[in-house]
């Protein structure tokens, strides 16, 4: 019983991580990254469909992301898309290819950025320590109805406690690494 509660207590701080790290990969840090475009739905035939399942998207410089639509009637509903998804890049097109230039990050961008890392950071930590809650109110609950006893509940509460700190210590290192 106890280590199936710190099993899925695990893996729903791996989970907060791994959602954290996909929430990062979309911050524009100044370098040229598919992951920005990765929210951004485009009409197509009336239905909301996501970028790249309507277009080619590479990064072919670091400061460069080209959208290669299939179909060129797409072009000016692509542009419209980006516009409206707020990711701060103004697209440009030829006919055939739609360019994204990713402007350099200015100081002020930069503590802008590094404010929102910080609270998306905060998030993930927070979302951990409601796992750590929640585990512990499952031993509790456990040890009430006798299943465990009062010493087992104390060392998997101290385990909890482990799991917890090692996975904070993981988000500190995923928030220093962006």
């Amino acid at each position: 019983m106890v280590n199936e509660v710190l099993n899925e207590a695990k893996d729903a701080m791996d989970k907060a991580v791994k959602a954290l790290k996909k929430e990062m990969a979309k911050v524009r840090t100044g370098r040229a990254s598919i992951s920005l475009l990765d929210d951004v739905r485009v009409e197509y035939y009336g239905v909301p469909t996501p970028l790249s399942q309507v277009a080619t998207l590479s990064a072919p410089e670091p400061r460069l992301i080209t959208v290669q639509p299939w179909e060129k009637n797409l072009i000016p509903a692509i542009e419209k898309a980006i516009f409206k998804s707020d990711i701060g890049l103004t697209p440009s097109s030829d006919g055939q290819l739609i360019r994204l230039p990713v402007p350099a990050l200015t100081e002020e961008r930069r503590r802008e950025m590094v404010k929102i890392i910080k609270r998306m950071g905060e998030e993930a930590k927070i979302s951990v320590r409601n796992t750590r809650r929640d585990a512990n109110d499952t031993l509790k609950m456990l040890e009430k109805e006798k299943e465990i006893t009062e010493d087992q509940m104390k060392r998997s509460e101290k385990d909890v406690q482990q799991l917890t700190d090692d996975f904070v210590n993981k988000i500190d290192e995923v928030i220093q690494v962006k």
